[in-house]
């Protein structure tokens, strides 16, 4: 079984599955064998029923994390899924009971709420508004605001240098 850190893990991965390289928004799952191997590689079976599903709950995700869809657009995805309690000498744990391939998705939502409920506003975009990546900011001071400090960050702290040196040379 996943822990926490491991599905928020791939919830972040299945976020940044839609990359800009060089200026072209990239989606790693559009290849059927990448996206079997990522299925695959996360617990899941690979089918493409489970791609659609996997796909459909991604966008929805990005979406919702962005601001521009409420939470509320999620419920499709959990329509019929049920949670049942199984006894074990450890305690009570949840068992999800959702068709095979509907789980890897259902699970990207869990993960998301888990997030919001623990840590909320920890789950946020990029803010190099020419990013379309993702990142939890698990530091204390909550203030972390690119993807990558080595890309995002220099990049856009690079960009404002640039324009304080230009307008300064104007004055």
């Amino acid at each position: 079984m996943a822990t926490e850190r491991e599905r928020q893990d791939a919830l972040l991965e299945l976020l940044n599955s839609t990359p800009v390289v060089n200026g072209v928004v990239q989606d790693r799952l559009a290849d059927p064998e990448a996206a079997r191997s990522w299925q695959q590689t996360h617990g899941g079976s690979g089918t493409e029923g489970e791609l659609r599903g996997l796909v459909q709950a991604r966008d929805a995700l990005q979406d919702v994390v962005r601001g521009t869809r409420p939470a509320t657009s999620l419920a499709p995805l959990l329509k019929g899924v049920t949670s049942r309690p199984r006894m074990s000498p450890a305690g009570v744990s949840w068992e999800l009971d959702t068709p095979p391939e509907r789980r890897m998705a259902v699970e990207a939502v869990l993960a998301w709420s888990a997030l919001e409920r623990t840590i909320p506003g920890r789950l946020r975009p990029c803010a190099n508004p020419e990013c379309r990546r993702f990142l939890v900011d698990r530091s204390k001071t909550n203030k972390a605001r690119w993807c990558s400090m080595a890309v995002c960050g220099n990049r856009m702290k690079a960009r404002r240098h640039y324009q304080r040196t230009r307008d300064a040379a104007t004055e």
